[in-house]
């Protein structure tokens, strides 16, 4: 059987390569559209997965101007039930801003890949963006929320062109800068897509509030010793510098802080962190950031939304979390609750990652509740 699939998948991605590749004249690019399908290398893969495939398709920037995505859908064993397998769309952490960093071309490391091949045990197909400009033309630009999200909902459509045993119900599950991605995607996900079911959410680590913290920033601004701090600053201006070029990013930084950008736009997270973490993010800055241009494009690029959610909110925050520290993500529970959000937020007593699978036992009853609904 696992050949007839293989089969049946590469005609399908030659049937909709064909026709993506002639589209109606002087029509726009369809998001969700199929660009392309290849099956994906075993080392690549979950253990839990009998189906793996890369998927290229047509998707959005934020702007709305045309990008292409890319990214991977997982099946699990066995037959998808009569009303189609529920899916599950990944939104991953930072693996840093490069071509090469981009998910679905490097092996996932045991983290991610226990915890992917949670969801798929529960039946669940997986699907997971690269985000714009990762393994694609252009810069990712770093926890630029809407460029995310609009790739996540476009992947989900994309699947179910290549896979028909998927459902329309959909949730979406991510992680650390997945964890933004996935708020911003329940943020826009009905109304970009009415024509899929989606179901809910859950983050873990989602940075928030970001630009009430970094205009506070200044030459010599003390080291705050949060984990990862001048990697993801590096990643976070350097997506910045890209999609807002009017606002000079590098006229607030020392040459240090340049040389650290344009190093970000080749290095992957552990290779960045490895060559600068000892940096504190001042040493970065020429002047501060506290400027009302500044204040207000940073707030516009890095901004989680608090309203406007039409779905359930699941938020899990690690107590000991020094990457994504928890008064943030108190004050993100308490703004959405406020905006009307169904929320529920739970703390847990670990850290950054250990809140991944310290959830499990809320988060898997959380999914499988909104998918029943």
């Amino acid at each position: 059987m696992g050949g007839v699939r293989v089969g049946l998948a590469t005609v399908l991605g030659a049937v909709v390569l064909c026709a993506a590749l002639t589209p109606t004249a002087g029509a726009d690019p369809v998001p969700g559209s199929v660009i392309d399908v290849q099956p994906l290398p075993a080392e690549l893969s979950l253990p839990g997965a009998a189906v793996a495939e890369r998927i290229e398709y047509r998707t959005q920037w934020r702007s709305g101007a045309p990008a292409v995505g890319t990214g991977v859908l997982f099946l699990p064993p066995g037959p998808a039930p009569a009303e189609g397998r529920p899916v599950v769309a990944w939104a991953h952490g930072t693996y840093g801003i490069a071509d090469d960093c981009a998910p679905s071309v490097r092996p996932r490391g045991p983290r991610d890949t226990a915890y992917l091949d949670h969801w798929l045990a529960q039946g669940y197909a997986v699907v997971a963006a690269d985000y714009p400009g990762l393994g694609t033309e252009g810069i990712h630009t770093y926890l630029d929320g809407p460029s995310a999200a609009n790739s996540i909902v476009d992947i989900v459509r994309a699947a179910r062109t290549v896979e028909p045993g998927l459902s329309d119900r959909w949730v979406v599950v991510g992680q650390s800068q997945g964890g933004h991605a996935a708020l911003h995607t329940a943020h826009a996900a009905t109304a970009r897509a009415p024509e899929l079911d989606f179901r809910g959410m859950v983050a873990t680590g989602a940075p928030s509030n970001l630009e009430l913290l970094y205009p506070l920033g200044f030459p010599g601004f003390p080291d705050l010793g949060l984990e990862g701090l001048t990697a993801y600053t590096g990643y976070l201006f350097a997506g910045l510098r890209a999609a807002r070029p009017d606002l000079d990013v590098n006229s607030y930084l020392s040459p240090l802080g340049v040389e650290l950008l344009d190093a970000a736009e080749s290095l992957c997270y552990e290779e960045l962190d490895d060559r600068y973490g000892s940096v504190n993010v001042g040493q970065l800055l020429s002047r501060p950031l506290w400027d009302e241009r500044f204040r207000s494009v940073f707030a516009d690029y890095v901004g989680v939304p608090t309203r406007g959610y039409d779905r359930p909110l699941f938020l899990g925050q690690g107590l000991r979390d020094t990457m994504v520290p928890a008064p943030l993500s108190v004050k993100l529970a308490a703004d959405l609750t406020a905006g009307g959000a169904d929320l529920r937020f739970r703390p847990y007593p670990g850290d950054h990652d250990d809140t991944m699978f310290a959830s499990l036992a809320d988060t898997t009853p959380f999914v499988a509740g909104v998918f029943a609904g």
